[in-house]
């Protein structure tokens, strides 16, 4: 049975930890609003460039003229996955069902050439330990999360599958759906496909859409990985959040089992005490 000084030390060391836990789901409190304002913002402009582009792309076919180098659809023998997770821990299963995710996509296409760009400390480490082919790592971005940050990945995206080095590019993140859940996606982001228009808009073009088409193309792409890089940021901050809330719940429960324990060891010690003091007197008499 452990003494009361361990019990006590036990208590001190629990609400120690539970005072960091509080004050890191203040912080990712305080840092969601911001990253989920930004989030939301950023859907309405995809959306819309996604349906311009469903528009220019018809009107260039039209005039025959829709072909593009990120376009072009190949057999998918080189792949390039780019994986974003955070840069740290502690956010429930935030990283490790993402990681799950591409690692069952990377079991499914063992046949391939699999190459990564990872985002995120969590996914570095993960494919450095397992051997995985990094072509790029991009760490600590989030920190000041900007649009360069995006533009540099996609550059280097489109520059590679421009010049055929690679056939496809998949994009793995967790997409911010509520507080309490994100969503997992795995998207392929190269070749691009581009959407049905439903309702077509006769657009009066200054340039020829075939140009036109060539200058949103590469826009879409960058819009797709900063729109991602958004949602992953609003969806981290939410897991932390939860997950430091959820610990300091169990902190508080573990201080209550423990100062439960610790008042009938203390008391079981004085009633010991008390039995050994009436023995006492009694063999004296």
């Amino acid at each position: 049975m452990p003494s009361l000084i361990d019990i006590r030390r036990r208590i001190r060391s629990v609400k120690n930890t539970q005072q960091i836990t509080k004050a890191m789901k203040m912080v990712s409190a305080a840092k969601l609003r911001r990253a989920q304002d930004r989030a939301l913002a950023a859907r309405p402009y995809a959306a819309m460039l996604q349906r311009i582009l469903a528009n220019v792309a018809e009107a260039a076919a039209q005039g025959g003229g829709a072909d593009h180098p990120l376009l072009a659809v190949r057999p998918e023998n080189r792949i390039l996955a780019v994986v974003i997770t955070a840069d740290r821990g502690l956010a429930g299963g935030f990283n490790s069902n993402l990681l799950r995710l591409a690692q069952r996509f990377v079991d499914e296409h063992r046949a391939t050439e699999l190459t990564f760009e990872v985002i995120g400390k969590k996914a570095r480490d993960y494919f450095r330990k397992r051997g995985g082919r990094i072509r790029g790592e991009h760490i600590d971005i989030f920190r000041k999360l900007r649009f360069e940050n995006a533009e540099a990945i996609a550059d280097t995206v489109i520059d590679l599958f421009a010049k055929s080095e690679i056939d496809a590019v998949y994009l793995f993140v967790n997409e911010f759906k509520s507080v309490l859940a994100s969503k997992l996606t795995a998207t392929r982001l190269l070749p691009i496909e581009v959407p049905k228009s439903g309702q077509p808009v006769d657009y009066i073009y200054e340039q020829t859409p075939e140009e036109l088409l060539g200058s949103l193309l590469p826009r879409y792409v960058k819009m797709q990985i900063y729109r991602a890089l958004l949602e992953s940021e609003a969806a981290e901050h939410a897991a932390r959040m939860t997950a430091m809330e959820s610990a300091t719940k169990n902190a508080s429960e573990a201080i209550d089992r423990l100062t439960l324990y610790m008042n009938r060891v203390r008391q079981a010690s004085i009633t010991r005490e008390i039995i050994e003091i009436v023995s006492g007197a009694a063999a004296l008499e």
